[in-house]
């Protein structure tokens, strides 16, 4: 089992533990902001299963049908989970409107408190681990797997101080507002998560600091006349970048290789893993245009 695969394994068994025992709890008490806090563990475990299940698919080999790799599992799966966290808010949204339109008194809130606590302790050690290997692995899956895990600390600590005013006050409208409030904030982050795994979907343009070390590497080599047409993209963590690279007349064929090789592979260990393409042209004089119009930075 890699990595990648035990973080979202141990996210998927933390999840089913923390769901059984908040909608126990919940349906017991009549707490409407523990039942939501159920729904949003029942929601992150399904987008730990969905995490696992593109965790193995992305690990998978390139091959006839996919010669790029599977990594754009983990990018779907990055949507997907976004997608719950907004469905989950949405649903929070309703139950607490019906709780303030037909209030109830919340009861066991020692049980509740207990709960969230456990749940806070829980989810800050797991989400704190997938982020740490989301990072390291660079997994998409894995970071918005950890996100859901972090919306539950936050959501949890509002629920505990929801109880505790409740307790002391007596003011059972608490709960539903305070069930409102975790709802904004798991709606914001799942916003925010959609937005940023449509981006790897529609092959975006790596970040800016990645293309710039490419840009280095390229500016830095004095066998080469020029270069242009840059192009890279992301699937899962693999990057893939492509180039024209452009040489003077009197360069051999064998030369041109060469450099074309050396490129390739300086570029590829600067940003493992990364896949790397470099075609190569030849220099004309008469056809040539001023770099800004064709794209090209010019090097020596």
């Amino acid at each position: 089992m890699s990595r990648k695969t035990l973080a979202a394994a141990l996210s998927v068994v933390s999840n089913s533990t923390l769901v059984v025992l908040k909608l126990l709890v919940g349906f017991v008490s009549g707490s409407v902001s523990i039942i939501a806090e159920g729904i949003h563990s029942a929601n992150d475990l399904v987008a730990s299963l969905i995490a696992l299940i593109s965790v193995r698919i992305a690990e998978r080999p390139p091959d006839r049908e996919h010669p790029y790799g599977h990594g754009k599992a983990e990018s779907i799966s990055a949507a997907a989970e976004a997608m719950l966290i907004v469905g989950a808010a949405v649903w929070i949204v309703i139950e607490a409107i019906q709780k303030m339109l037909r209030p109830q008194p919340v009861q066991h809130l020692g049980w509740g408190t207990v709960v969230m606590a456990v749940s806070v302790l829980v989810n800050v050690v797991v989400s704190r681990y997938l982020f740490r290997v989301a990072r390291e692995e660079d997994s998409p899956a894995l970071e918005a797997d950890a996100h859901h895990l972090a919306t539950d600390v936050y959501t949890s600590l509002g629920v505990l101080v929801g109880l505790a005013v409740t307790w002391l006050t007596g003011w059972h409208i608490i709960d539903p507002l305070v069930a409102i409030g975790v709802a904004v904030l798991i709606l914001r982050i799942g916003l925010s998560l959609t937005t940023k795994s449509l981006h790897h979907l529609m092959d975006a343009q790596l970040p800016a600091t990645d293309v710039a070390r490419i840009e280095d590497i390229l500016n830095g080599e004095s066998r080469i006349h020029s270069w242009h047409n840059l192009r890279t993209r992301k699937s899962g963590n693999t990057r893939h970048i492509d180039l024209h690279i452009v040489f003077r007349t009197d360069a051999t064929l064998l030369e041109a290789h060469q450099v074309a090789d050396d490129l390739e592979k300086r570029i590829a260990q600067e940003l493992a893993p990364a896949h790397v393409v470099i075609h190569v042209d030849p220099y004309d004089p008469a056809k040539a245009q001023p770099a800004s119009e064709q794209g090209e930075t010019r090097c020596c």
